[in-house]
């Protein structure tokens, strides 16, 4: 039942821009072999989209909670997405 696949957003609140947020996730997420993408957002917050098994996401969200050094998290958001998108890696925009 762990494993079985899913997309989530993320929305990292905090001092999450300019501070290596969006590569770093890029990192964590290839290691856990998720797909999908982290994006600078107008008011400040750093928006993530991971596909993955339901372990995995979890194992990432543990790490938004943290984020990089330089980051200071406020909290992270989490909403479950109907997606057809298929992402083929993790990039960041």
């Amino acid at each position: 039942m762990g494993d079985s696949k899913k997309i989530a957003r993320f929305i990292i609140h905090g001092r999450v821009q300019g501070v290596f947020f969006r590569d770093s996730t890029r990192q964590v997420a290839k290691n856990l072999n998720i797909k999908g993408l982290a994006v600078n957002q107008s008011d400040g917050t750093v928006a993530v989209i991971a596909d993955g098994t339901q372990d995995s996401l979890r194992k990432l969200k543990s790490w938004l909670i943290v984020g990089p050094d330089m980051a200071k998290v406020e909290r992270v958001e989490e909403v479950d997405i109907e997606s057809h998108q298929e992402f083929n890696d993790f990039t960041i925009g």
